[in-house]
């Protein structure tokens, strides 16, 4: 997010870029920071849900470890996401 905010100011003229009418200066970071923050509360409940699940499963039968630890992965890619 913060690759992609940083283009999008390099394409306001420096005159534009700093006056009070440019709500985009303050309010872009602000509510992309926001977004990421969101991205990373869901991966980390994602990850609590299928961790808590992947140690059940793995005291119940442990040829299921790998398994498990495969479907954990996927729930922290979800924070790559945003």
């Amino acid at each position: 997010m913060g690759i992609v905010y940083s283009s999008k100011f390099q394409t306001v003229p420096e005159a534009q870029l700093y006056t009070r009418n440019n709500y985009f200066t303050g309010y872009a970071p602000f509510f992309g920071g926001l977004t990421v923050a969101f991205c990373n509360l869901l991966c980390g409940l994602c990850v609590g849900v299928a961790g808590s699940t992947a140690v059940l499963a793995d005291a119940a039968d442990p040829t299921l470890f790998m398994k498990v630890l495969v479907v954990e992965a996927f729930g922290s890619v979800l924070g790559f996401s945003g």
